[in-house]
């Protein structure tokens, strides 16, 4: 394959039904590091996308009558060949996305995980046995698959967004449809390749990659087949809410990770260099592309200059720009033009309204599509940083005094996924932890994802919850049986 990928894995062609589909036309693929084309893929459109979500049906009629314990099984050789193949996989992830690869290494085993973990969670779907006020019935409870579901992934974590959807769809009994980001198809190709190895039957994952040109079409089409019982999807606010009106007409059951404003609260009882460690994995993890990434730092008056001082030397002698398959790299390219558009316009307004620029600020030397991680102090509420998701190498200070503004500054999004804090006293810790308006807190970490913990937000950052023992019940509907004539 292309830059040294492997070529077994790098599949272009659809894959429905069991089996590689070329498309009417093609699209390229390209890597952000360098603009070079990687290969072509299958442009997939309604009639693809209808095609195989009716294999996805048809296999659904078997596969939701396949034992617990096959369906664990398989699962399990699934995760057994991502590991086995997690150097290549890895490859490829940094090959479309530009990702670091020692940070694509760590997504394929989070990734894998997410297989393994539902793997065992196939096997604890319990349901219940309800005895009502008439002696002579029983109320039973069962949990069935909801049917065909629809996966809609994003291209920041190309690998781990499909797993954790596609890894509880299986185990619950459902089959899936996935229609991959177009900037990061590969990814998801290389899985079916691998679960078609892994003996997954026929029409149970199905892939269906499209060009930006055609997203909204196959994506209104997938929200409203008549077979789709369930959309999952992972990407922008303002997409998710095009999806959910699509889905309303039919009612169709919905999961939905939208984006994020993390705020990133550090108070004066913090232990600043914890602190400081602390952000820096937060921040520039995928060169700050991720949905949890902390979007706004609130630093409390006594230490902020500290706080702004140690975490400009932290990101000057630890970060390093440059192609995810260079030794040493921190910081990789942005996925494309436009997203270095949006970080150049954050501090370009944040500048003009007062901010200070204390490292970074431009674009980086490389050209193309890298960013200098940049830091600014002297911002205030009011500047497009803190009010917009910024999806880069971007950290804007907020200084505050009191933890009354703090929460008030962090819970005036409309949005709330996740949410960090350092403090080390106790009573503070109990207060924040409980008003910060979103899904997931770390409290003294910067790192929350875990596959065993439910991941997903409140307000617009979404609907339901992924991962976790929570994220099979997304994929199940639950019956109740009267049984009468006892």
């Amino acid at each position: 394959g292309p830059a040294g990928l492997p070529p077994d894995l790098l599949r272009g062609d659809s894959f429905v039904g069991g089996r590689w589909l070329p498309a009417t036309s093609t699209f390229p693929v390209r890597d952000p590091a360098s603009g070079a084309v990687l290969g072509s893929v299958a442009d997939c459109g309604v009639p693809e996308a209808r095609a195989a979500v009716r294999a996805a049906h048809q296999a659904f009629c078997t596969w939701r009558g396949v034992s617990v314990k096959e369906r664990s099984s398989l699962l399990r050789k699934w995760y057994d060949l991502m590991i086995q193949n997690k150097d290549d996989l890895a490859k490829i992830i940094t090959a479309e996305s530009g990702k670091p690869l020692k940070e694509a290494q760590g997504e394929i085993i989070y990734s894998a995980l997410f297989l393994e973990w539902f793997s065992e969670e196939a096997r604890r779907i319990y349901g219940d046995i309800i005895y009502t006020s008439a002696k002579e019935k029983r109320g039973l409870v069962l949990k069935q698959p909801v049917g065909v579901a629809a996966v809609i992934t994003p291209w920041n974590f190309p690998s781990a967004m499909i797993t954790r959807k596609v890894g509880a769809a299986l185990a619950a009994g459902c089959t899936v449809v996935v229609k991959p980001a177009e900037d990061t198809p590969y990814s998801a190709l290389a899985l079916a390749q691998l679960a078609n190895q892994a003996g997954i039957p026929s029409g149970v994952y199905n892939v269906i990659p499209c060009s930006r040109s055609k997203a909204k079409d196959v994506g209104e089409a997938l929200c409203t087949d008549p077979l789709v019982s369930k959309i999952s999807f992972t990407g922008s606010t303002a997409t998710g809410k095009i999806l959910l009106h699509h889905a309303a007409n039919s009612v169709k059951r919905v999961s939905m990770e939208l984006g994020g404003l993390a705020p990133f609260i550090v108070f004066d009882s913090a232990n600043v260099d914890q602190a400081v460690a602390g952000a820096m994995a937060s921040k520039f993890r995928n060169t700050g592309q991720t949905c949890v990434c902390s979007n706004r730092f609130l630093v409390q008056q006594s230490v902020h200059d500290t706080f702004v001082k140690k975490f400009a030397e932290a990101m000057r002698e630890s970060l390093r720009v440059g192609n995810g398959f260079e030794e040493g790299t921190t910081q990789g390219p942005l996925i494309n033009e436009k997203a270095v558009e949006k970080v150049e316009k954050h501090v370009s307004d944040a500048v003009a309204k007062g901010a200070t620029v204390v490292t970074g600020g431009k674009r980086h030397e490389r050209g193309g599509n890298f960013f200098e991680p940049t830091l600014l102090s002297n911002v205030t509420t009011d500047m497009l940083c803190t009010t917009e998701e910024t999806f880069g190498p971007l950290v804007p200070v907020v200084k505050f005094d009191t933890e009354e503004e703090a929460i008030a500054i962090a819970n005036a999004a409309d949005v709330g996924l996740a949410g960090y804090f350092y403090s080390q006293d106790p009573a503070q810790i109990w207060r924040v932890a409980e008003q910060l308006e979103v899904g997931m807190v770390g409290v003294n970490e910067g790192l929350i994802s875990s596959v065993e913990c439910p991941f997903g937000g409140v307000k617009q950052s979404g609907l339901g919850r992924e991962g976790s023992k929570y994220g099979i019940d997304e994929y199940l509907e639950i019956k109740y049986v009267c049984y009468g004539g006892l």
